[in-house]
Formats: C-alpha cells, structure tokens, sequence
C-alpha cells in the first residue's frame, strides 16, 4: 500500500551537496578534467547559498 508513495517520495527527493559533487566528478573525461572539477569542489562550486 505504501510502496507507490515511497517510490515517489524518493523520486521528488533533493540529492545532497555530496551527492551533487560525486556525480559532478564522476562525469569527468580525463584526469586533467577531474583535477579541475577536483579544484572547482575545493572552491566551494556545490556550497555556496544561492
């Protein structure tokens, strides 16, 4: 009875600022472009407030 509103709930849920910056890296195409994703991080790209 509960698994369609979970399976929504989880659909509609914000993924976290780590989550964001895993997947951010994980989309990098060489290790010259994951350094510079890695140093974009470092600066705060995923923390700042809007």
């Amino acid at each position: 009875m509960f698994e369609p509103i979970r399976k929504i709930a989880r659909s509609l849920r914000v993924p976290s600022v780590a989550e964001r910056e895993m997947m951010y890296l994980n989309g990098a195409r060489d290790l010259v472009d994951l350094e510079y994703r890695q140093r974009q991080i470092d600066r705060g790209m995923f923390r700042r407030g809007f």
